[in-house]
């Protein structure tokens, strides 16, 4: 019997009464769909970066805010859901797959944003107070919607997705101001908000800030997270 790929999902903070640790659906049906076992990390651990140890590749799900601390932010009024447990987390965990070219990483919405904190970078705290509501990234109060990106045709993406204009699944209200070291802008929405992102230096990390998980009827999308697994699959099998 064929031996799955593992890829780690970063799970949302805790919440609730009693409190609960949470990953939507879409996330891990997208990954058993691209014919891996998914395997949901929580934060909390003492040492996130041996989590690694146990999947092939990772990735850094959506979610609420990062603490603005974190990229010498100001409070904004529109934060919300900030856990420093699981910014400190996924921190670590994206810091340590950078260090690790063997290890496939993709970040979708809050964790594009996540990767791009933790190479020191900064984030927009409220995209309408610096964009604008030429192109909505979200419905009054939190609900999704969807808009058109451009995505730079000379990227790893593009070549993903097989198309340079999708119709993307949007769902956030920040977005990354000054880039981390390392990364360069990918894909750009029509009011110049930074949609994706790419390391230049890691094999496999891509940042997305829509949500492709809830877009499994778009093969366009499902191509993320096949990419992701292949890229897994292949350094698993150099390593069994």
């Amino acid at each position: 019997m064929p031996c799955l790929p593992i890829i780690g999902i970063s799970s949302y903070a805790r919440d609730g009464d009693p409190p609960v640790f949470s990953v939507p659906c879409g996330y891990v049906d997208a990954v058993r769909a691209a014919g891996a076992t998914p395997l949901v990390l929580p934060p909390g651990e003492a040492e996130p970066q041996r989590l690694l140890d146990l999947v092939d590749g990772l990735i850094l799900a959506g979610g609420g805010d990062i603490a603005p601390a974190a990229y010498d932010g100001e409070p904004h009024e529109t934060i919300y859901s900030v856990s420093e447990e699981r910014d400190q987390f996924e921190f670590t965990l994206a810091r340590t797959v950078l260090s690790r070219p063997d290890t496939p990483l993709l970040c979708i919405c809050r964790g594009m944003q996540v990767l791009n904190v933790a190479c020191g970078g900064s984030l927009h705290a409220h995209v309408p107070d610096r964009f604008g509501d030429r192109v909505a990234h979200r419905l009054a109060p939190r609900h999704r919607t969807h808009h058109p990106v451009r995505v730079d045709g000379d990227s790893r993406l593009a070549r993903l997705l097989v198309t340079t204009q999708p119709e993307v699944c949007s769902w956030h209200h920040q977005a990354i101001d000054r880039l981390g070291e390392g990364l360069r802008p990918i894909a750009w929405a029509d009011d110049g908000v930074i949609e994706a992102i790419e390391h230049t230096a890691h094999p496999w990390c891509i940042g997305v800030q829509w949500h492709p998980e809830m877009q499994l009827d778009a093969p366009e999308q499902r191509r993320l997270f096949v990419g992701l697994v292949a890229a897994a699959d292949r350094e698993g099998q150099a390593h069994r």
